[in-house]
């Protein structure tokens, strides 16, 4: 069997990290509007505030940011353009992610804004390698 490239293992433990955040958010939002609110039709459901409102504002980022890796790394792939850069852009989304999620979490907004910042630049560093 053919060992995975470097991004391809960060593609898994992206969405991994996304997995994470999403259970995060669930277990965050229970505790601020109780299980009913969140097993109901979710018609009524208040706005989340505090840290389970952070929860899922990271999770729905992370979400619409996999997207877009994902995509990237699997034309990387796909196209035989996989490379030390799309690796180097894989470690650099991968982590500024974990990082956002944490710093996210913790209410810091400028710090937060900075390492989004930073995982857009690994995003980039592997689309420059597919013009």
């Amino acid at each position: 069997m053919t060992p995975l490239s470097t991004d391809l293992v960060l593609l898994v433990w992206s969405v991994a990290l996304c997995a994470v955040q999403m259970l995060i958010a669930v277990m965050t939002a229970q505790r601020q509007v109780g299980l009913p609110a969140l097993v109901g039709n979710r018609d009524d459901m208040p706005a989340l505030t505090g840290l389970a409102g952070r929860a899922r504002r990271a999770h729905v980022n992370m979400l619409e940011s996999l997207v877009l890796f994902a995509a990237l790394v699997l034309v990387a792939h796909a196209a035989g353009r996989a490379n030390e850069m799309t690796a180097l852009g894989a470690q650099l989304f991968f982590w500024s992610r974990l990082g956002y999620a944490a710093v996210y979490l913790a209410g810091l907004p400028w710090l937060r804004t900075g390492i989004w910042a930073l995982s857009m630049a690994g995003l980039v560093l592997i689309f420059l390698q597919l013009l």
